[in-house]
């Protein structure tokens, strides 16, 4: 909202000036509203008796957080300005536009674009779903319950639209703002589900952690956490999976379990930069696609991740 605002007065990149918003989200898990350092300082969580009760003293407020989150400060506002595209090559829009809520209509062009006026697909996902939940109603003999209402209402609605499109347009003119929440949120769950009960987050952490030492291991866990959450963009839900991996593995190697902590949280933040599931209510709100806005984030993601790595590994 904040960049719309701007927009109406200052003829900038309306891109680069939606990405710019969003990649200061990049700071969130090393600040106040971070779910890992505030869950591992919380007496009773369900990692204390492994690593005890964390208080924000080691984690928030810690030399290296501190450091990372002034760095950010400083180095995420250069990138967008260094960024900014000659006239050109801007992209720029009628101040006029932003006060509409209405979509625009775009030719179909790309096989995405065919796919979501697709009958074939939006009928067999949504068939495909009602049949799974009548067999679980009727011969496993399973019953109402969050899963399987949320699961009701999303097939249903799938089927009865028939295309993905017009089950989006539905949903914009009812939600502008949370369309896209609203119909990834429930597939998302789906894939956290599969990483866990599969055992392949766990695998991935495991994979990096094998290869590290008490040196190294923050680094790594930093970089698997942040490929663990494309699938699982939940920092509290990602602690859940990490947790029991990279505190074993930090005390056996005699590293520092708060500094590793807060690798995953910044794991965590770190490829939400590309993680177009928090970026759907910005990009709602500003009218814009996800490739809109990637290219930017793409380069943030690579300055920051450097970064961060850095001073996870060598800030004393």
């Amino acid at each position: 909202m904040f960049a719309k605002a701007i927009a109406k007065h200052t003829r900038v990149d309306y891109r680069l000036l939606v990405a710019s918003a969003y990649t200061g989200f990049v700071v969130w898990h090393g600040g106040l509203a971070g779910s890992i350092p505030l869950t591992i300082a919380t007496p009773g969580h369900f990692s204390q008796a492994s690593m005890g009760i964390m208080s924000t003293d080691q984690t928030l407020f810690a030399g290296f957080n501190i450091a990372i989150l002034i760095g950010l400060f400083i180095i995420v506002p250069l990138v967008n300005r260094y960024m900014l595209p000659n006239d050109n090559d801007s992209v720029y829009i009628d101040p006029t536009l932003l006060n509409t809520r209405t979509p625009a209509v775009s030719k179909i062009t790309r096989p995405s674009q065919h796919l979501e006026q697709s009958k074939l697909l939006g009928m067999s996902i949504g068939l495909m779903g009602l049949a799974y939940l009548s067999y679980y109603f009727f011969i496993s003999g399973g019953g109402l319950n969050l899963n399987s209402v949320i699961a009701l209402f999303l097939f249903m609605a799938i089927t009865l639209h028939q295309t993905p499109h017009n089950l989006l347009n539905s949903l914009q003119q009812a939600i502008p703002s949370g369309a896209g929440i609203v119909i990834q949120f429930p597939f998302y769950a789906g894939i956290m589900a599969v990483m866990v009960d599969t055992g392949l987050a766990q695998q991935i952490s495991q994979g990096f952690i094998a290869i590290a030492d008490a040196d190294s291991l923050p680094f790594y866990s930093f970089i698997s956490a942040g490929l663990v959450n494309m699938f699982v963009p939940s920092g509290g839900g990602q602690w859940a999976v990490q947790a029991p991996i990279v505190i074993p593995a930090a005390q056996e190697l005699g590293a520092d379990i708060s500094r590793v902590a807060m690798a995953v949280a910044w794991g965590d933040a770190w490829t939400n930069l590309i993680q177009p599931f928090w970026a759907l209510p910005v990009l709602a709100i500003a009218g814009l696609k996800a490739r809109d806005i990637m290219g930017f984030c793409v380069v943030q993601l690579i300055i920051t991740g450097v970064f961060i790595s850095l001073m996870l590994s060598f800030y004393p």
